[in-house]
């Protein structure tokens, strides 16, 4: 497999059912500079333009920009931009990941909170709550001395096998406890059972909100805005892999396709869009994602897997109210 680069377009349109003079909004919608990801260029618009414009960095190293809204408009058009290289991820065949109970130990021991320290996601967070029922589910994934990385990878692929995609089963809110008792979902309910799962066995985890490359079905035409927001994990695997990525919905690890966007302990942490806005209105919205090969950049190796369009923020048409989704 060999480094892939891309070109993403990522169009966000809210449609508000009546005039809002009012918005406030922080968006986490452009690729991250981060080991294993190179971003060549990047760049955000909207239309109209905002009134204030900040952008920044969150704990975790996610690019954040925060607009102010405070003209009059019945439309916000979002466009994110960018040029990322994506390398591929360490082989784990053969396995050189350490055993779980190690991992374990070590992150137990972590007394650091730099943002990709272990002791960030260990434990339970906003929507990432741990239940005895999810922990003993994926600790058949984990038997004494088994390697993390073979544990994760088993476990990815048990989500994949026993969980249906059925983006009418949950809403954003879905507690994945409900989830996972139903065994239905999308990626972001996917990912949440995983990092329950790991963390109630003491073992790092982490959500991940980016972007993922598709490949139409052969004789199919590729259509444009077809591909996904997506949602995985990545598993923290000892002081000398670090972190790697896992993708339950697709039962594979994470590679050249997955383009991050977003790393944070769940869904809260990256969510593409969160805001407040004030209104009286109804509003719709759409999001179109284009990732294509850069021009110069070498032929596809491998089809990609399946997407899924991770839920992006719908700015709740009420006065003053503080919305993510």
């Amino acid at each position: 497999m060999t480094a892939m680069r891309y070109d993403v377009t990522q169009v966000t349109v809210y449609d508000w059912g009546a005039a809002v003079p009012f918005a406030d909004c922080a968006l986490r919608l452009l690729p991250i500079e981060r080991r294993g990801q190179t971003v060549q260029v990047s760049r955000l618009t909207v239309d109209p333009e905002a009134t204030t414009v900040t952008d920044g960095v969150d704990h975790f190293g996610n690019h954040v920009t925060r607009l102010g809204f405070r003209r009059s408009h019945r439309r916000l058009t979002i466009r994110a931009t960018a040029t990322v290289t994506v390398e591929p991820p360490p082989a784990l065949d053969p396995d050189p990941s350490p055993r779980h109970e190690e991992v374990r130990e070590i992150a137990v021991r972590s007394r650091s909170l730099a943002p990709e320290d272990p002791a960030n996601f260990l434990f339970p967070s906003r929507w990432v709550r741990l239940a005895p029922a999810v922990t003993e589910w994926a600790a058949s994934s984990f038997p004494a001395g088994r390697t993390i990385g073979a544990g994760a990878l088993d476990l990815t692929k048990r989500i994949h096998r026993d969980f249906a995609y059925d983006p009418t089963a949950t809403e954003v809110a879905t507690p994945l406890a409900e989830a996972f008792q139903a065994r239905r979902g999308v990626c972001q309910d996917f990912a949440h059972v995983m990092i329950a799962g790991l963390r109630g066995l003491g073992l790092p985890a982490a959500y991940v909100s980016g972007y993922l490359r598709t490949v139409p079905p052969p004789g199919t035409k590729r259509l444009e805005g077809a591909d996904a927001m997506h949602a995985w994990v990545e598993v923290w695997c000892g002081p000398s892999l670090g972190w790697i990525g896992f993708d339950p919905t697709n039962g594979i690890v994470a590679g050249t396709d997955h383009i991050v966007v977003g790393h944070g302990r769940d869904y809260t942490d990256v969510a593409p869009v969160t805001g407040i806005i004030l209104s009286a209105g109804s509003q719709g919205h759409s999001v179109a994602v284009d990732v294509v090969e850069a021009k110069d950049g070498p032929s596809a190796a491998i089809e990609a897997p399946s997407g899924d369009r991770e839920r992006v923020a719908v700015l709740s048409g009420v006065a003053a109210a503080a919305v993510s989704a």
